[in-house]
């Protein structure tokens, strides 16, 4: 499997972290759903928070969505909800959540040269989830990638809340995440090209 960006150990430690709360949430009887959407509220808000300009929050916010996004799908496998609706659906969600965090950003800057590095980025973390969801659906697993979605909230998050340090650490974070979310595409489409080709071969 193709290397990432953020670290397996690392990965692994938040979820120890996070483990307390999931089991408050199936006490209370919290449906993965609803998680969902409240990650959704949080992209939203982080996008408008973007477009005014204040970076700060819109970094926190987008982090509390992330977070949403690793508590809905552990919440569901915990709790013997997952269901293949509620993957769609969590997916779904994921992209509009994306999109309008994107939006918000491409208001605020308003220049056709960061608007263009906007787009890509968004495009490459379309296309990143698009590839990986077509490779699925020919019975390839796809989840290679030097950036995939906990990446790119990581970086883009980070970008945000220090630009009160200097306000080119958000264009460093867009321009970084442009390139590496189009490369895990490109690296996706490899990978299913080399799995058809190997089930051709047999």
């Amino acid at each position: 499997m193709t290397s990432k960006l953020i670290s397996q150990k690392l990965e692994d430690g938040f979820m120890l972290v996070i483990q307390p709360l999931i089991d408050l949430m199936i006490s209370w009887r919290v449906h993965p759903h609803t998680v969902t959407v409240i990650g959704l509220l949080f992209s939203i808000f982080s996008g408008y928070q973007f477009y005014l300009g204040n970076f700060v929050w819109g970094g926190v916010l987008l982090i509390l969505s992330g977070i949403c996004d690793v508590l809905d799908g552990k919440l569901a496998r915990t709790a013997n909800l997952a269901t293949k609706y509620g993957a769609l659906f969590d997916s779904s969600m994921d992209r509009f959540a994306e999109i309008f965090v994107f939006m918000g950003l491409v208001a605020y800057y308003d220049e056709a040269l960061i608007d263009a590095l906007l787009i890509l980025t968004l495009g490459g973390s379309l296309m990143t989830s698009y590839v990986r969801a077509r490779a699925e659906g020919l019975g390839i697993s796809c989840k290679v990638g030097i950036m995939q979605r906990p990446e790119r909230l990581t970086y883009l998050s980070a970008g945000a809340i220090f630009s009160f340090l200097w306000n080119g650490t958000m264009i460093l974070a867009i321009i970084f995440v442009a390139v590496f979310s189009n490369v895990t595409a490109i690296q996706r489409i490899a990978h299913t090209y080399k799995k058809t080709n190997e089930i051709v071969s047999k």
